[in-house]
């Protein structure tokens, strides 16, 4: 492995424990209007998510739950990167996100990841997919329940 994967690796590594030990938007919502709980019986992590959608928009997010480190940062670079989009916008970063989990091709070009492109060594690791993609299962059924209204 070059030092150069190795250096990148670490810094992903930061980055994942940054937001799991600095989380962003985490906590509930007074104002929200979709509020989505979700678990993962094989590890035990759970979030819930609330949402606070406006004319099309994401006009706020926050979670609460527990879990591993990668289920929690996870929820805190999804809450960071979807506050402000358009939903559909929200949903097609999902989809890119759910893609690289899967390691399987993704278009970025015009999906600026950020953080999020930290937890893609996780698609290394089978067993760890589910904690990294709760949070975003959680906005898809939210924004999914909030459409059949």
């Amino acid at each position: 492995m070059s030092s150069y994967n190795v250096n990148l690796d670490q810094l992903y590594r930061q980055v994942i424990m940054d937001h799991y030990k600095n989380p962003r938007n985490r906590g509930t919502l007074e104002d929200d209007n979709v509020t989505i709980d979700m678990n993962n019986p094989t590890c035990g992590d759970r979030i819930q998510l609330h949402l606070k959608l406006e004319d099309g928009k994401i006009a706020d997010v926050k979670y609460d739950g527990e879990g591993c480190s990668i289920s929690m940062s996870s929820a805190s670079m999804m809450t960071q990167a979807i506050k402000g989009l358009e939903v559909e916008e929200a949903l097609k970063l999902s989809k890119v996100f759910s893609d690289m989990m899967q390691d399987k091709e993704y278009d970025e070009e015009d999906l600026d990841l950020g953080d999020i492109e930290a937890l893609q060594g996780v698609s290394k690791f089978p067993a760890r997919i589910k904690c990294a993609t709760l949070a975003w299962k959680a906005l898809e059924k939210g924004v999914s329940e909030q459409d059949n209204n």
